[in-house]
């Protein structure tokens, strides 16, 4: 198990290595290629010569990209400073950027909107986990009644159902029309009922897609384990239907569910910018829609980079998930 530890801590770093550069590459490097002067984005066309060249020197656009690179990650740990115009501006540890446009530093912006992200990606993550593995797992035991093809439909039309679509279809019902919810985000230390009123829209709104995709990749995974020889000799031992699903069936169809579960934790980050932009949320994605919107290059690389992290790193918590409960993948 350490040994297997080892190699994915290694192959995380290298992959952060990899996402660092390829992100300065797409927003410094390619620009320049294309003939786009990446300092007047900044400041506008109709700046002077020099702010523009001020704006350069900060951002220090005409180093190498591998310069750029090694900036970067250097600023992670020490900090760095931007010079250039006659000002400095100093980017503490750990530095992910500076925007010029807004005058502010990355990080504080980051972890400002970090708790709204996150309160939303983890609640939509327990329902849609907890509902589309219950459902799965009870339209497999019962192929083929009433309750297996209405959770299917179910299941159908939420996967078919674009998420903005159930997001404005639940603000009309459930806050404009039977005003059963608010709709505003709380922070969870000022009131966790609050809080809990404020996300439930768009917790199910989030967790109603992948909800119906796991419900489906359950069943189906359950009624194949149902059919395995061990299913059967455990039933022929004498141990209740309890044990045999629990203990026996469901080992062994977590084990897919938990595989796609660590892909689909990038998907579940662009499915955050819609869900927040529909209901108004102030989180990651919300700062990343407005900074495209404002084309605030460091913000946006500053997003990019520290979603990319949390979900190179969520993968690693599911790949050590996957390791508990398959003892094979730890041999292999």
């Amino acid at each position: 198990m350490f040994a297997y530890l080892v190699r994915r801590l290694f192959a995380v770093i290298v992959m952060l290595g990899v996402v660092v550069l390829v992100t300065l590459s797409i927003f410094f490097a390619i620009p320049k290629l294309t003939g786009t002067d990446v300092a007047t984005l900044f400041v506008g066309k109709q700046a002077d010569p020099a702010s523009i060249e001020g704006i350069r020197q900060k951002l220090e656009l005409d180093d190498p990209i591998l310069v750029q690179f090694w900036h970067f990650v250097s600023g992670l740990f020490a900090g760095r400073d931007y010079t250039g115009g006659g000002t400095t501006e100093h980017c503490p540890a750990p530095c992910f950027g500076y925007s010029f446009r807004n005058e502010q530093l990355i990080w504080p912006v980051l972890t400002d909107r970090l708790p709204v992200t996150l309160s939303l990606v983890s609640g939509a993550a327990v329902l849609w986990l907890l509902g589309g593995v219950a459902t799965g797992v009870v339209s497999a035991l019962k192929r083929g009644t009433l309750w297996d093809r209405s959770a299917m439909t179910v299941a159908l039309a939420g996967v078919s159902l674009p998420i903005y679509f159930t997001g404005l279809l639940s603000l009309a019902v459930f806050h404009y029309w039977l005003g059963w919810v608010d709709g505003e985000y709380t922070d969870f230390a000022e009131d966790p009922g609050a809080w809990f009123s404020g996300l439930i829209m768009p917790w199910i709104t989030l967790a109603f897609l992948y909800a119906a995709m796991y419900a489906r990749l359950t069943r189906a995974t359950m009624l194949e384990v149902l059919g395995e020889d061990y299913i059967r000799t455990a039933r022929a031992k004498g141990l209740r239907e309890p044990v045999v699903i629990g203990k026996h069936a469901m080992r062994s169809t977590m084990t897919p569910v938990l595989t796609i579960l660590g892909m689909d934790l990038g998907a579940l980050i662009g499915g955050a910018i819609l869900t927040e932009s529909t209901f108004n949320l102030q989180g990651l994605g919300r700062a990343a829609v407005v900074a495209i919107g404002e084309r605030d290059l460091p913000m946006i690389l500053g997003v990019t980079l520290f979603t990319s992290t949390a979900v190179i790193v969520a993968n690693l918590v599911v790949d050590l998930l996957y390791a508990v409960i398959d003892p094979r993948v730890r041999l292999s």
